[in-house]
């Protein structure tokens, strides 16, 4: 089973140049700079929640824990925005965190 989202492999399929752009993109950015992969992700985490993209906390969540971080330091990317994004916010993202945490935690 893919650990990609149905959504993201329907849209994938149906727009193979659209999504190997997307991804083209990403890359670029990542090697734009010095911010390691980690920290890239719990940045782009951060942004997710900031959006209220449940889809993109679940996606950064699991490319953070991949690239290493700790379930602590993604609650903590997400808790920092706290004043920034308001409280509610805050309680949805970290729940859509735990959607990945527990899931990896069985």
């Amino acid at each position: 089973m893919s650990e990609l989202p149905s959504q993201y492999l329907s849209v994938q399929k149906r727009f193979k140049k659209l999504l190997k752009a997307v991804d083209n993109l990403g890359k670029v950015a990542k090697d734009a700079g010095p911010i390691d992969k980690k920290t890239s992700h719990l940045i782009q985490l951060a942004a997710a929640a900031a959006i209220k993209s449940e889809g993109a906390v679940h996606s950064h969540t699991r490319r953070a824990l991949k690239a290493g971080a700790k379930p602590e330091e993604v609650y903590h990317a997400i808790i920092l925005l706290t004043s920034t994004i308001g409280f509610p916010t805050v309680s949805a993202a970290l729940s859509w965190a735990d959607d990945i945490i527990k899931k990896q935690k069985l």
